[in-house]
């Protein structure tokens, strides 16, 4: 695996909008009228969130970069990665899972976890900087 390259940026709401344009067309498709913009707002009601953290993950992974995040922390996890640090690995699975860092930190706690190494491994995440507002009429 080599270390993550900068290529072009790519958008978080650009591609977004584009998930959501395809989320309007199978349930337009399904309900067998265009539903318009109440499958666009469903679309980010839903999965908005989620669909930020995971692009937050990926910039960080070094696996894509998006203008959202900023060049300083592309690709910061790769040598979290590369080094197969087990506990990284368990807090991205909850992040990935679309846990919050308190439960994460509690769940740290509950298993005898060394709790500042986890808030470190948080802290270097920082999925909260994924909590950018939709852009939907």
């Amino acid at each position: 695996m080599s270390a993550p390259q900068i290529d072009s940026a790519y958008s978080v709401y650009t591609e977004a909008e584009k998930e959501a344009e395809r989320h309007k067309w199978i349930e337009s498709q399904k309900h067998g009228q265009d539903l318009g913009l109440l499958a666009i707002r469903q679309w980010y009601r839903d999965h908005w969130h989620l669909y930020c953290r995971y692009r937050r993950m990926e910039h960080l992974e070094g696996r894509r970069r998006w203008r959202e995040f900023g060049d300083d922390d592309f690709g910061q996890l790769y040598s979290l990665i590369v080094t197969g640090d087990l506990l990284a690995d368990r807090v991205m699975d909850r992040v990935f899972a679309g846990w919050e860092n308190l439960a994460i930190i509690n769940w740290a706690l509950e298993w005898g976890l060394p709790a500042g190494r986890v808030i470190d491994i948080l802290t270097q995440l920082d999925v909260n900087r994924a909590h950018l507002d939709p852009r939907v009429e």
